[in-house]
C-alpha cells in the first residue's frame, strides 16, 4: 500500500476555483468571438469583392442605343434582294456601301452633334442585320436602333465628359437602354461597344477540354497505380514526393516548359487551344494524382475484402469497386484544378495566348485565347470604355466557371 497521503477533494465552490472557472469561460467567449470576426471579415471582403463587380459590370451587360432615321431607297443601294437571302448577304451589303450609307444618314440627321460620330463602329452591323431580316428597308424610310460609340455610352451612365453629357441631353427620347446581346455573342475588338466574350468563353472550353482529355486518365490511372500497385520502396517515395512538390511549382515555371517543349521541341501552332491545354495539363495533373491517393485511401478496406472474399480479381476489385467509390472524390479534386488552372494567366501568356482574336476558333489548332486573359488584357486598355467590359467578363468568369464546379462538387461529393 502506499504511503501518500490521501487527496483532497477539489472544492469547487471556493473563491480560488471560482476565479479559474471564470477565466476559463471568458477565454471560450473570446475564442467564439475571434472566430465571429473572422467569418465576418471574411463575408464583408467578399460581399465587397461582388459589389464592386457587379456595380462595375453591370453595365457592361446594356448598350446605349440611338434611332437613326434611313432612307436606303434614296442611297440608291445596288444590291440584288435575291442575293440578301443566300450565305453572301454580308458580303453584298458590304460591297453596295450600307457603310457609307449609314454614315451619311447619321450626318443627315444630326449635323450639329457630330453626325456619323454618334455612332459605334458596329452601327452598320446592326443596320445590316435589319436588312437581311427585313429587305424592305431598302426601298422604304424606316427607323433603326443601333449602338452609339463608346463616349456617348459611358456619358449615358453617368461616367462621361462634359462634351458627352451635353450631346446626351441634346439627344434626349432618342436614346434608349437595352440588353447587349453582342457582349454573349461577339469576340474582341478594339472598339468597346462591339467587343463580346464569346471567343475567349469558347476557346477556354476548348482548353479545358484538351485539359481534363488528357490530365484526368493519366491522373487517375497514377493514382491508382501509386496507391494499389506500386511497391513501397525508395523509389515510390521519390516519386511522391516528386509529385507534391510538382503541385506546388509556381505556375510560371509550367507556362516556359509548355514554351520550350511544345512550341519550341514539337513546333505546334501558338496561342492555339491545344497547346494551352496542353501545359494546363501538365499543371493540372499533379493535382489530380494527390486528390485521387486521397480518394482511393478514403474507401474503406472491408470494401475491399469483401470484393476478394467473393472471388473477384485484384483488378476487378480496383475498377469494379474500389474506383466506382473513390471517383466522386477524384472528380472533385479535378474540378478543383482544372478551376484553378484556367484562372492562371501566366503559362497562357507565355505560350502566345494574349494575341488579338478577333474570331471564334473553330478547331483546336485555331489561334485561341482563354477568359482570364481576355480581362487582363481589356483591363490594360486606355479607353475608358473597357472597364465595364472588364467587370462584366469578371462576373461571367465568376458565374459561368466558378459555378459549374462549386456545383459538381457539391454533387460528386461522397462522405465516408
Amino acid at each position: 500500500m502506499s504511503d501518500a497521503p490521501p487527496r483532497t477533494p477539489t472544492d469547487w465552490s471556493g473563491e480560488r476555483m471560482q476565479r479559474r472557472i471564470a477565466r476559463r469561460y471568458r477565454a471560450e467567449r473570446r475564442f467564439r468571438l475571434l472566430g465571429l470576426a473572422a467569418i465576418a471579415l471574411s463575408a464583408a471582403f467578399l460581399l465587397v469583392l461582388l459589389g464592386s463587380m457587379l456595380t462595375r459590370g453591370i453595365g457592361g451587360f446594356t448598350e446605349t442605343r440611338i434611332a437613326l432615321p434611313l432612307d436606303l431607297a434614296a442611297a440608291k443601294l445596288a444590291v440584288d434582294p435575291a442575293r440578301l437571302k443566300g450565305r453572301g448577304a454580308d458580303l453584298a451589303l458590304a460591297d453596295a456601301g450600307l457603310e457609307e450609307a449609314v454614315d451619311a444618314a447619321a450626318n443627315a440627321a444630326w449635323p450639329t452633334l457630330g453626325g456619323a460620330a454618334l455612332l459605334s463602329d458596329g452601327a452598320w452591323l446592326r443596320v445590316r442585320g435589319a436588312v437581311e431580316a427585313d429587305p424592305t428597308l431598302l426601298v422604304r424610310r424606316a427607323t433603326v436602333e443601333v449602338p452609339v460609340a463608346s463616349a456617348i455610352d459611358i456619358a449615358c451612365k453617368g461616367d462621361g465628359t462634359p462634351e458627352a453629357e451635353a450631346i446626351v441631353r441634346a439627344l434626349g427620347d432618342q436614346l434608349s437602354r437595352g440588353f447587349n446581346r453582342d457582349f454573349l455573342t461577339a469576340a474582341d475588338s478594339t472598339d468597346p461597344t462591339r467587343v463580346g466574350i464569346w471567343g475567349a468563353l469558347k476557346g477556354s472550353l476548348m482548353t479545358m477540354f484538351v485539359t481534363i482529355a488528357l490530365a484526368f486518365p493519366v491522373g487517375v490511372l497514377a493514382a491508382l497505380y501509386l496507391e494499389e500497385y506500386a511497391p513501397r520502396n525508395r523509389w515510390t517515395d521519390l516519386i511522391e514526393v516528386s509529385i507534391n512538390n510538382l503541385a506546388a511549382v509556381p505556375s510560371i515555371i509550367f507556362g516556359l516548359l509548355g514554351l520550350a517543349v511544345f512550341l519550341g521541341t514539337f513546333g505546334l501552332p501558338r496561342s492555339a487551344a491545344i497547346v494551352g491545354g496542353l501545359t494546363l495539363a501538365l499543371m493540372t495533373m499533379p493535382v489530380i494524382v494527390i486528390a485521387g491517393r486521397n480518394a482511393i485511401r478514403a474507401v474503406p478496406p472491408s470494401i475491399r475484402d469483401a470484393a476478394l472474399g467473393v472471388g473477384a480479381s485484384p483488378v476487378q476489385v480496383v475498377f469494379h469497386h474500389v474506383l466506382p467509390l473513390a471517383l466522386p472524390g477524384i472528380l472533385t479534386g479535378t474540378i478543383i484544378g482544372v478551376a484553378r488552372a484556367l484562372g492562371e494567366t501566366a503559362p497562357l501568356l507565355l505560350i502566345g495566348m494574349r494575341a488579338f482574336i478577333a474570331a471564334p476558333p473553330d478547331r483546336l489548332t485555331d489561334p485561341a485565347t482563354v477568359l482570364p486573359v481576355q480581362v487582363f488584357l481589356w483591363s490594360d486598355e486606355v479607353n475608358r470604355g473597357f472597364v465595364e467590359k472588364t467587370s462584366a467578363a469578371i462576373v461571367v468568369l465568376l458565374v459561368a466557371m466558378n459555378g459549374i464546379a462549386i456545383y459538381l462538387r457539391n454533387r460528386f461529393e461522397t462522405r465516408w
